[in-house]
């Protein structure tokens, strides 16, 4: 009798169930687009497609070949076009309204105000923006320092203390 090898496949033990959806042939599959990923191999070296615009070529261009444009070895210094500053705020009182509303100027001042030192470029910024602020004041008439109320006038015990006791005798 032959002898029959050892093999580690175990076969099936019981029948497979049926698959309530048929599987989708390969046919029905063959509609869908293919999905490509990049270049096609060898289109590198094969053949240019080149547009002429007017200008005739004398032949097909290797796309390895970069520009011919010289590059200067020194840099060279950049010049900056001085455009003329457009005004931010149509009118002083609008520019002065925008100025009191800034927040970071604010915030700042408010920690000023607790004793704290601030950096030297936010402090720039501070000394900026008032000296700005002082400016429209004056551009519009208006004073900085607050108006004291008439003592006289607010105070009701200051009549009490101006009657003369005497007269009442």
């Amino acid at each position: 009798m032959a002898r029959v090898k050892k093999s580690r496949k175990i076969g099936r033990i019981g029948v497979p169930k049926e698959q309530r959806e048929p599987r989708k042939s390969r046919e029905s599959q063959a509609g869908k687009p293919k999905k490509h990923k990049g270049n096609p191999s060898g289109s590198r070296h094969s053949g240019a497609q080149t547009t002429n615009n007017g200008t005739a070529q004398s032949g097909p261009k290797d796309p390895r070949i970069g520009s011919k444009k010289p590059i200067p070895l020194l840099a060279e210094a950049k010049t900056q076009k001085k455009s003329e500053a457009k005004p931010k705020y149509f009118s002083p009182a609008q520019e002065l309204k925008a100025l009191e509303d800034n927040t970071r100027l604010n915030e700042l001042l408010d920690a000023l105000d607790d004793g704290k030192k601030l950096a030297s470029d936010d402090q720039q910024f501070v000394d900026t923006s008032l000296a700005r602020h002082k400016v429209l004041c004056e551009l519009l008439g208006i004073s900085e320092e607050p108006e004291e109320p008439d003592i006289d006038q607010d105070d009701p015990f200051s009549r009490f203390e101006a009657i003369d006791i005497n007269k009442l005798k």
